[in-house]
């Protein structure tokens, strides 16, 4: 009888080994690039160069010493003024986020404004960010801080507003001071709204970076990109836009793997 129990048993763990490698990750993400890739050479290969250039010909351009001598540091110093206007946004939207989202009175107060200024588009105040702060380093840090922080801030405050109140009671009742209640109340029960905020804030602050290259003075990947255009090099000009692609990709895999550390005590969902 133990023996018939036990050949059912080995059969299922095969294939489950199997598929719990089919279904991973790292294979899913690899097979999902390789088809988009496919689809790129197909659809290049009905057009000129020129109007769609082939995946290998992008893939020419970071091999080519000239032109990475001019994406690298074109890329850092985008990345800098990435990191600036994240930060500040971060600074900022954080901790009103949770000073909102736990007064109901200043909730009240200042949500209709939140969803007003909420629903302009960020490129609309590049006029007046040209004026503010001109039409270079400071005025990039500032569109990149517009376009991410009220994405950030509607997050931070949907978690601060979730945190159940039986929670905060409970500590309170086993003597907590309002410290300890955020940090050991609070802060836990709004981490996943945090990790989503910094999947959407930093989206939308790569997408501020490259967007205030190319509407203020033309510099870093804003400049490599105007100027391989204005030469019909649009080889070069999507090895930027790949470049992009990948800095985003590389930032939501740091944040991916924050959330397992942060969240490890939450239960999972096998993937």
């Amino acid at each position: 009888m133990e023996h018939a129990r036990s050949g059912p048993i080995n059969i299922r763990q095969r294939p489950s080994r199997v598929t719990d490698f089919l279904s991973g990750n790292k294979v899913l993400g690899l097979v999902s690039v390789l088809i988009g890739l496919g689809v790129w050479e197909l659809a290049a290969s009905q057009f000129h160069e020129i109007v769609l250039p082939p995946p290998s010909a992008v893939l020419a351009r970071f091999f080519d010493p000239d032109f990475l001598s001019r994406l690298l540091p074109s890329l850092g110093n985008s990345l800098f003024a990435f990191a600036v206007g994240f930060g500040l946004a971060l600074l900022v939207a954080i901790p009103l986020g949770i000073v909102l989202g736990r007064s109901p009175l200043l909730f009240k107060m200042f949500d209709p404004l939140i969803s007003a200024i909420y629903a302009i588009p960020p490129v609309a105040f590049v006029p007046f960010l040209i004026i503010w702060f001109g039409l270079f380093f400071e005025g990039r840090v500032a569109l990149i801080f517009m376009m991410c922080v009220f994405d950030i801030l509607v997050v931070i405050v949907a978690g601060a507003r979730d945190v159940s109140q039986k929670l905060v009671d409970v500590g309170r009742s086993f003597g907590a001071s309002r410290t300890q209640v955020l940090r050991l109340v609070v802060f836990p029960a709004i981490s996943p709204f945090l990790i989503a905020s910094l999947r959407v804030g930093s989206a939308r602050a790569i997408n501020g970076m490259i967007t205030a290259e190319l509407f203020f003075a033309a510099v870093n990947l804003g400049m490599l990109m105007k100027r391989s255009a204005q030469a019909f090099d649009t080889a070069s000009a999507m090895a930027v836009v790949v470049t992009i692609c990948i800095v985003g990709l590389l930032a939501q895999s740091a944040i991916h793997r924050l959330e397992d550390h942060v969240l490890r005590w939450q239960p999972r969902r096998s993937s």
